[in-house]
């Protein structure tokens, strides 16, 4: 089978993949951390992003978002509970669409939204794709934010000797190799680079079609995607080749056949071929650093979404290492990187939010 297809099964086999067996992977007890679990700034800092978006887009009466891989929940909640505090015009218009393929996951999202499950602002669905297209006079705007989300979808991974399958033999799973498809081959070309002699490439055809379907569903609105990752520029001065990476416990693994379905596998997400979305009539923004989004998002107001419910100083200092661990280099700041793009919104009117207007940006490539 191909590799994309063992990695498939590994995540999200119904019965037996890791994210359908396993509904704590997050966290200290979990196998790995996400930003909404080092503090709620994050999801209150992205619901003050939100909201300007909303007003870029007229403040409309109606305004969707859709969380892809939401895990928990963690960070819906605390956007939404931020949202109806601070924000209650954009509270009002906001309707928050989680789209969560395990199971396991939606039964602990209902469990953590039920107040705004219940009260109709919040909705739980199945599918793990994009948003379907408009209906003709149905002119909803949308925002889609995905943060680690397109770094656990399957990828293809080519070598020298070509595209990689998983076979059976005596019990243990061994690799061979098939001549690439020519649109393998395309996608290295047009995005990444070309394996030299001992190295793997993963060409990520699924995340660009996912990419690509969330643009063909929106008509106006913003997709905010999250992840680490890298250019092809930075693959052609010879860095993040060969990412395939497992995860389990805290710990990173280049042994992606160990405990299938126990453990997360993950790839480097390739920022140039999710920026190609353009041609589905989006506006990719430059590339920022998750600590430039932030610091841009939350400088305004130096950070209170942070401290406002801080009364005693060492309350103060704890958060404030937590807010550092999130925007620092060397926390999750430069670890992390955000792709913002628009469509249907004027170029001048999308460049003057506050997450895009701090720091020195790379241009996607």
């Amino acid at each position: 089978m191909r590799f994309s297809r063992y990695m498939d099964l590994c995540l999200y086999d119904p019965e037996f993949g890791y994210y359908s067996r396993n509904a704590q992977p997050f966290g200290k007890a979990g196998d790995f951390y996400t930003s909404s679990d080092v503090h709620a700034v994050f999801g209150r800092l992205l619901a003050r992003q939100f909201e300007e978006m909303w007003r870029a887009l007229g403040s409309p009466e109606k305004l969707e978002i859709f969380e892809l891989g939401p895990g928990r929940g963690l960070f819906a909640g605390d956007v939404l509970d931020w949202s109806g505090k601070k924000f209650p015009d954009f509270f009002r218009a906001l309707r928050y669409v989680l789209v969560e393929g395990s199971a396991r996951l939606r039964e602990r999202i209902r469990t953590a939204l039920n107040r705004h499950l219940d009260a109709g602002k919040a909705e739980v669905r199945e599918s793990v794709g994009a948003p379907q297209p408009a209906s003709p006079g149905h002119e909803v705007p949308i925002i889609v934010f995905a943060n680690e989300f397109f770094d656990a979808l399957p990828v293809e991974v080519l070598s020298e000797q070509g595209s990689l399958r998983i076979d059976t033999r005596d019990g243990h799973f061994v690799e061979t190799w098939s001549a690439p498809s020519s649109a393998e081959l395309e996608f290295l070309d047009r995005y990444s680079v070309h394996p030299e002699q001992n190295e793997r490439v993963e060409a990520s055809l699924i995340s660009q079609q996912t990419m690509d379907r969330i643009a063909d569903g929106i008509r106006r609105g913003f997709i905010i995607a999250i992840d680490y990752g890298y250019t092809q520029a930075e693959q052609l001065a010879g860095r993040h080749r060969g990412t395939l990476k497992a995860v389990r416990q805290h710990s990173i693994s280049a042994d992606v056949y160990q405990a299938p379905g126990e453990q997360d596998i993950t790839a480097d997400v390739n920022f140039t071929a999710l920026a190609a979305a353009e041609q589905r009539g989006t506006l990719p923004q430059k590339l920022l650093t998750q600590s430039q989004f932030l610091m841009g998002i939350g400088e305004a107001n130096q950070f209170a979404d942070a401290f406002e419910e801080c009364s005693l100083p060492p309350e103060r200092a704890k958060v404030a290492l937590q807010l550092k661990h999130l925007i620092s280099p060397a926390g999750m700041g430069e670890s992390f990187h955000v792709l913002v793009a628009s469509k249907g919104i004027a170029p001048e009117t999308v460049a003057s939010l506050s997450g895009l207007s701090f720091g020195q940006t790379q241009v996607v490539r």
